[in-house]
């Protein structure tokens, strides 16, 4: 159960839970403020005219060669097996 909540989606893209915890957070971040930008620009379009959209290709930027780079490698699940599970 451990495994599955935590460790697999990491291992499966090829990071440790950490190192992708501090990525998604990072990536949320910058999607909330990328999506608080764009609401001000629908009440005061003069405002933040081109931050969603660059938001989104910076993101995008970023993502693919992570998407790239998972599809080709994925961290081996442990050999271990616990006795019992938790």
């Amino acid at each position: 159960m451990f495994q599955k909540l935590f460790l697999e989606h990491p291992r499966h893209v090829g990071e440790s839970y950490l190192g992708h915890m501090h990525t998604a957070a990072s990536f949320g971040a910058r999607m909330m403020l990328g999506g608080v930008a764009c609401m001000i620009h629908g009440l005061l379009p003069t405002l933040f005219v081109k931050t969603g959209s660059s938001t989104v290709r910076q993101l995008y930027s970023k993502m693919q060669p992570r998407a790239e780079r998972a599809s080709q490698a994925s961290m081996p699940l442990p050999q271990f097996l616990p006795e019992y599970e938790i």
